[in-house]
């Protein structure tokens, strides 16, 4: 586990001080809005869980129902690739054993996941990424509810 500094952000392991913080974000196949009861708990325990196996630790998650916003501190012995690698293939799988259903169409070759991810990394702005993170679906519900009063 990273030894945190007192005086700043920045971790600490053996032989390297650093604070690499990423703001990614990836959809299901489709875009799909599938994320939701179940199936997102499951996601959001499992991203937890494989973060902390791979030494990163979550600073914000929003598992929304067609989108995951994921702020992270990941030491620099993890690519961030592997790393994606791990959630998306991990969950897909697991996903897959408990929801046999998912596997038909429009899941068509074993794919739960949409193939890219958008990825950042969070300089001096990371407050405002955190913000954007914890409350970009109170937002998107708003702007929701606000179309639907005017639609006929």
């Amino acid at each position: 586990m990273p030894y945190i500094c007192t005086m700043s952000k920045y971790k600490k392991l053996s032989h390297v001080v650093y604070k690499c913080d990423y703001h990614i974000v990836w959809v299901p196949k489709y875009r799909l809005r599938i994320l939701k009861g179940a199936i997102k708990e499951l996601v959001e325990q499992d991203i937890r869980m494989l973060c902390e196996w791979k030494s990163c630790e979550v600073e914000e998650l929003n598992v929304q129902e067609d989108h995951i916003h994921l702020l992270v501190s990941v030491p620099p012995k993890v690519s961030i690739s592997k790393l994606m690698g791990t959630l998306k293939g991990k969950i897909a799988i697991k996903l897959f054993k408990s929801y046999p259903k998912l596997k038909k169409k429009p899941y068509w070759g074993n794919h739960f996941w949409a193939r890219g991810y958008f990825v950042s990394t969070v300089g001096l702005d990371e407050e405002m990424i955190k913000k954007y993170v914890k409350y970009q679906e109170k937002e998107e519900k708003r702007v929701e509810d606000q179309q639907q009063k005017f639609d006929f």
